[in-house]
């Protein structure tokens, strides 16, 4: 019987945002492939440092990890072939990671294999895969470097979230880049009770939802249960912008936990206080200053990276 993959909430995640591969990369880049392919054969046995991605894959299949039907599903999608690959599947298993399923394309483009695999995210540290995924309409971001220090007794997840271009599509925001902010307002005052369409992570980010909904589910017939799950909203606008926001998450029946309205203010001020695991934004310039902080996705998607699907 066919392993019920559609019925999964599936990341897809690279080796370069799972794991920390920048000596790997440092040799295929100045010694080219044959070295490289030697390298990792003679440090097969060398479990790799934790990537940016590493916190919210670890928690996310730690979270339901007791559950008869585990609802999270990862799945490798690798630009390595299987033989340079294998280091890091010793490096998965050194670290308890339940990831069993892998595809390795020897240098070509890994998020096509999405589709087959019901993934609703890829993450990479290769932007030139993940521009191109955008391009294409898959749901990808591109992690950053970061200094984040994970805490291991921290067994909450807490996942941070711009609105524009993230969960709604960029449509609002094409009119806010004309410059005019008062035109933006009026705007969005008048199509206050008109919910935006979904942007490239609004399928994760329902996914993430259902998610928390059965955390609740354990707190009701347990109440000295505490959910594990949080979701913030971080976004740049406020008022009177604000409201169709929340008419929008109404639409798709998205709960949040918090959300920052902020109106120019430094999204960091707000993060450091909330303190993600995962922070997706569109602009990059959002992402530079909360990166070395807390780990952080770049989604190239809409207007404010000259990409359109």
């Amino acid at each position: 019987m066919p392993y019920p993959i559609e019925n999964k909430f599936v990341i897809a995640v690279a080796s370069s945002a799972l794991f920390d591969l920048s000596e790997s990369d440092s040799v295929f880049r100045e010694k080219g492939e044959d070295e490289y392919r030697l390298f990792q054969r003679q440090h097969e046995n060398s479990i790799l440092g934790t990537g940016v991605a590493f916190p919210l894959i670890k928690r996310l299949l730690r979270i339901f990890a007791s559950s008869e039907d585990q609802p999270v599903e990862v799945v490798l999608l690798s630009r390595n072939d299987p033989d340079t690959g294998l280091r890091v599947f010793k490096s998965i298993e050194h670290y308890g990671l339940p990831i069993s399923r892998a595809v390795f394309v020897a240098g070509s483009n890994p998020f096509l294999y999405m589709d087959a695999f019901n993934a609703c995210l890829f993450l990479s540290g290769n932007l030139t895969d993940v521009k191109e995924a955008v391009e294409y309409g898959y749901p990808a971001g591109c992690i950053y470097p970061t200094d984040y220090i994970d805490d291991e007794d921290d067994e909450e997840l807490r996942i941070a979230l711009d609105f524009d271009g993230i969960i709604a599509d960029d449509s609002a925001e094409s009119i806010f880049q004309t410059g005019a902010l008062h035109t933006f307002h009026d705007h969005e005052k008048r199509n206050a009770g008109e919910p935006l369409p979904g942007g490239p992570l609004i399928r994760f980010i329902k996914e993430i939802v259902k998610l928390q909904k059965r955390e609740s589910q354990k707190m009701h017939s347990n109440p000295g249960y505490k959910p594990k799950i949080r979701i913030a909203i971080a976004t740049a606008r406020n008022a009177p912008a604000h409201e169709r926001v929340i008419t929008t998450l109404r639409q798709y029946d998205l709960r949040v936990d918090e959300a920052f309205f902020l109106g120019g203010v430094d999204k960091a001020r707000v993060l450091d206080i909330f303190k993600p695991h995962i922070f997706f934004d569109d602009q990059v310039g959002h992402i530079e200053g909360v990166a070395r902080r807390f780990p952080s996705v770049h989604v190239p998607f809409g207007v404010t990276n000259a990409i359109k699907r």
